[in-house]
């Protein structure tokens, strides 16, 4: 079954009738988001996607779809006539695409490439079950030598069901966010259209009004910043692929994007390019020294120009507080700032989700951001923790595995 996904009705149709034509069976969705359920729904040898819908675009649906394991080698071929840039094309070829058409098509070269890849899919398939019933037929004689044949094979029966149990329980939950983290956006994107509309044009005879508004519109930014931290969250439960990451380049581009803050508040920001390169994925840890320098320039006294120091040496194992070794096996990395800090007894505290030490109205933020870090650094295998005394700035320190010398 082939599943065609566009927002216009009138493109499909030629689709359907294209492979009809050719004996193959397909299925419509009108929106990214009724793609996802259906992908729970029903099995599908083959996803032909439109890039640009209203809601989640082509490139999110195949995000998503990518970071499940019940959906991940499923083909998705991008069908565009908008975005036909390089630009485009490679994001869906990074998306998880297998191909990228643009419109119009030529029916011949379309039919073509589906049958291509539904014939690729069916053959993935039949390796794979030739290589499960391998591995399992090689189990069951290793275990009947041991005369526990049966016992093994009913054991592994369960755990593979509860395994499917569990991955389609996390595949759901993953929609769940997606989708949803949509459906709050929109309201909250008309919410601050809307109020502004109104403080431009509605208000400015009454005091008051304008006030009004600006509380409206924070109220409405702040949980659209609550609704990506939340789903920043959620996403960090997907498996992605680990690659060498640079620190010292994922930090300089932190510092640019926050370039404009800095400079506001006067901010000074040292380190020594020395940072280590360690296995993990760059994204999640661009997000670890965003979060963490963020809380950094904004957690400062009224009228203090923030300092921050980023330090790293090597120590011997995953111990915050021993003493550097050059042949070590980790990395310690130090965010030290001399902002306003924290009661050491709350240095737990604060990596708890939602858990905030101070008034929104004093220093704003969705109390997520160190949750974020520290389930980021334990997915690398690592460990994170703070040391403060309050009124004399904060130190948080990280301790991430290091790749051997020699490699």
């Amino acid at each position: 079954m082939i599943l065609i996904v566009d927002d216009q009705r009138e493109n499909i149709l030629p689709l359907k009738k294209i492979l009809a034509l050719h004996g193959l069976e397909s299925e419509e969705a009108l929106s990214g988001e009724e793609a996802l359920r259906k992908t729970l729904q029903k099995h599908y040898s083959l996803i032909i996607l439109d890039v640009q819908m209203p809601g989640m675009d082509g490139f999110e649906v195949a995000e998503t779809l990518a970071g499940s394991s019940r959906t991940k080698d499923i083909p998705i071929i991008f069908l565009s006539a908008i975005n036909k840039e390089k630009k485009y094309i490679t994001k869906g070829y990074e998306s998880g695409g297998v191909d990228y058409i643009t419109k119009p098509a030529d029916p011949d070269l379309f039919i073509l490439k589906v049958k291509t890849f539904l014939k690729l899919y069916q053959q993935q398939n039949e390796l794979k079950d030739i290589r499960d019933l391998l591995a399992r037929e090689i189990e069951i004689r290793k275990d009947a030598q041991e005369n526990l044949e049966q016992k093994v094979i009913e054991r592994t029966r369960e755990l593979r069901e509860k395994n499917e149990e569990l991955e389609l329980s996390n595949h759901e939950l993953q929609q769940f966010a997606w989708v949803v983290s949509h459906d709050l956006k929109e309201p909250v994107r008309k919410i601050e259209i809307f109020v502004k509309l109104m403080e431009e044009r509605c208000l400015n005879g009454d005091p008051n009004g304008p006030v009004y508004a600006k509380r409206t519109i924070a109220a409405a930014e702040r949980m659209n910043n609550l609704i990506n931290d939340l789903l920043t969250y959620s996403r960090l439960s997907s498996p992605i692929e680990s690659e060498p990451c640079d620190l010292n380049e994922i930090l300089g581009e932190v510092i640019a994007d926050l370039e404009h803050l800095v400079e506001e508040k006067n901010a000074v920001i040292r380190f020594h390019d020395n940072l280590p390169t360690v296995i993990g994925v760059p994204s999640q840890l661009r997000q670890v020294f965003q979060n963490l320098i963020s809380n950094s320039l904004k957690f400062v006294p009224a009228g203090r120009a923030p300092e921050i120091d980023i330090i790293t040496d090597r120590i011997a194992s995953l111990d915050f507080d021993a003493a550097p070794n050059p042949d070590g096996d980790v990395h310690r990395i130090i965010v030290k700032d001399n902002g306003i800090g924290f009661d050491d007894q709350y240095k737990d505290k604060i990596f708890t989700i939602f858990q905030r030490l101070h008034h929104r109205e004093d220093y704003e933020g969705t109390g997520i951001g160190l949750s974020i870090a520290r389930k980021i650094i334990e997915k690398h295998h690592g460990l994170i923790t703070g040391e403060s005394t309050k009124g004399n700035g904060a130190s948080f320190i990280i301790l991430l595995p290091a790749t051997p010398k020699n490699t």
